[in-house]
């Protein structure tokens, strides 16, 4: 290599040596990385969903009777026995999935869907008054219809403690005559003992039905019988085939 040359590269190289260098002492480039936030302090842990709540009961005029839609009119038509319920069910939870308030216009039957409106005339007084189905009930042979306590004072059935009335179906949310989720109710029973003895003969004649025992909130004890899908004929059928030496079979609609 000619001394030129060697001179020419050498020049080249302390040019470039202060470059390198700054360049080895600067700061490595950050990847960039999607870093989650840290989760929120325990105030602003957001809170669990809150459990679900039975509807709210429907409007109702200034008397408390729920409010017909314009165009309402009977669909059917029954008589039969009225009592009246309250303590010792008062704020238990209806079967509609509300708390029962005796202070409301509301009763019980065993069959017409939850919900439904229905106008109660007492055929002995002639009062009337519009009530919501909320509850099943009464289980009590010839009676149709309970009343909340509210209902029974404006009815004229509370100071008798039972009258007899005209019911007459203005409203429904489901059909009357087809649908509908059904089972057998059977009581009330004196003791546990005679209950637990029925439940397991309603079980071994009906396998594919679901059989319970419970007591109610005055002591007695019941028996019920969801049958297969819930089906209406099947419940009809082990309604009429269930015998008890005490207490009384009842076909109830459960919706």
């Amino acid at each position: 290599m000619s001394p030129n040359l060697q001179r020419l590269r050498m020049k080249k190289f302390w040019a470039l040596l202060p470059i390198l260098l700054l360049a080895g002492c600067g700061h490595p480039r950050q990847a960039r990385v999607n870093v989650p936030p840290p989760p929120p302090p325990p105030s602003e842990q957001p809170s669990a969903p809150e459990a679900t709540q039975p509807p709210a009961a429907p409007e109702t005029s200034e008397l408390g009777e729920p409010k017909l839609s314009r165009h309402a009119h009977p669909i059917e038509t029954e008589v039969g026995l009225a009592s009246w319920y309250g303590p010792p069910y008062n704020h238990r939870r209806g079967s509609n999935g509300e708390i029962y308030n005796m202070h409301a216009m509301t009763a019980a039957h065993r069959t017409l869907p939850l919900g439904s409106i229905v106008r109660v005339t007492n055929l002995k007084t002639g009062s009337t008054a519009l009530v919501r189905i909320t509850d099943r009930g009464p289980f009590i042979p010839g009676r149709i219809l309970d009343l909340s306590m509210a209902a029974a004072r404006k009815l004229d059935v509370y100071g008798p403690g039972i009258a007899k009335v005209k019911l007459e179906v203005m409203e429904t949310p489901e059909p009357l005559n087809s649908g509908g989720r059904w089972a057998v109710q059977i009581g009330g029973l004196k003791n546990e003992k005679t209950a637990a003895k029925l439940v397991e003969h309603l079980s071994r004649r009906y396998h594919t039905s679901q059989v319970l025992k419970f007591k109610s909130p005055v002591g007695d004890w019941w028996v019920r019988a969801r049958v297969l899908d819930d089906d209406r004929q099947r419940a009809v059928k082990l309604a009429a085939e269930t015998k008890t030496p005490e207490g009384a079979v009842f076909l109830v609609r459960l919706d």
